[in-house]
């Protein structure tokens, strides 16, 4: 006869629950306990079973992840530590990567083979967390969320950090300033920008629509961008972009138009990515704990699988802090 969960419980003297708490390292169960479950499995020889166990538990102990820009250097960073967590937890991670939210939600995510869902690339108008909530599957945001109430989120305080870099640029004498956001449709990007001209209007600067551009969080829109703006009416002296990725594709813009950067052109950037440090770059941006934003996202997230999150929703913000390097400079 196969070896069952109740012959380890016996010979471990525990219950059955602890025998398969143990056996996914779920730290409610001690340490001592956990090896001692483990070496009554490895002496019965059992293997858990990954089906029974879905059976007996209704649980699947998966849980998927959304991102649908996985070329943007931004998610690996946050992905690793989001897996790593989800692991200590006692949770397998399943990345699915589509071209938009909704490409993935029928088939993959509301078949019941999942625990709970992230969403790392959300947008204010996807019609995804309704359709979760609807079937009752919980799910948090990763860095995005739709800026309503009732939202299960780990994000970054966006507006305080875009509010840094206008007091910077303004502290340096700085007046005519572009800024190169996000798209409209990301809170990320409408609240960097809220933050970014409600700083400038307190210090008496202008942002005119010839100096806006808005567009993906990605390379092309700040290489693209930069030309645009240089033929403003009046040219600017410094570029707030939504973030890093986007700044170094504006760097590389400003080294083709033959800009010395910091000298002619002060350039920031947002998320202080391991790349904004390297020595080409020395990106002066705003930096956010991109690890413990993965992290408080996983742990949110179980605590909602468990019942143990607030009902009326949770926004867990990160703070920013402005990180000076080799791209901006005071107005001579």
């Amino acid at each position: 006869m196969a070896i069952t969960s109740h012959d380890v419980a016996r010979l471990a003297g525990v219950s059955q629950p602890t025998v398969s708490r143990a056996l996914r390292d779920d730290s409610r169960v001690s340490a001592a306990t956990r090896e001692k479950v483990r070496q009554a499995a490895q002496a019965l020889n059992y293997v858990p079973s990954e089906a029974g166990r879905t059976l007996s538990t209704r649980s699947t102990r998966r849980i998927g992840v959304i991102v649908t820009d996985l070329t943007n250097p931004f998610y690996p960073h946050v992905v690793a530590p989001l897996h790593d967590e989800l692991q200590l937890l006692g949770y397998r991670m399943m990345l699915l990567t589509e071209r938009s939210d909704e490409a993935v939600a029928e088939e993959k995510l509301l078949d019941q083979s999942l625990d709970g869902v992230v969403l790392a690339t959300a947008t204010t108008d996807s019609a995804l967390p309704a359709q979760l909530d609807r079937r009752g599957m919980p799910y948090v945001f990763l860095n995005r969320d739709t800026g309503g109430r009732g939202d299960y989120a780990s994000v970054v305080d966006n507006e305080g950090g875009g509010r840094l870099v206008a007091h910077e640029l303004a502290g340096l004498g700085h007046r005519r300033i572009a800024g190169i956001f996000g798209a409209a449709n990301t809170t990320t990007g409408r609240e960097r920008e809220l933050g970014f001209r409600l700083a400038l209007a307190d210090a008496g600067i202008g942002l005119p629509e010839d100096r806006v551009v808005r567009g993906a969080f990605e390379y092309e829109t700040g290489y693209r961008a930069l030309p645009h703006l240089l033929g403003a009416a009046k040219t600017p002296t410094a570029v707030f972009c939504g973030n890093d990725v986007v700044a170094i594709g504006v760097l590389n813009a400003a080294l083709a138009a033959g800009l010395r950067v910091p000298d002619d052109l002060t350039v920031i950037g947002f998320d202080d990515l391991p790349m904004a440090a390297w020595e080409v770059f020395r990106l002066t941006t705003v930096r956010h704990d991109l690890r413990e934003l993965s992290r408080q996202a996983a742990r949110l997230l179980v605590r909602r699988i468990d019942g143990e999150a607030d009902p009326k929703g949770e926004r867990l913000v990160l703070p920013t802090e402005f990180v000076p390097r080799a791209t901006h400079a005071r107005l001579p």
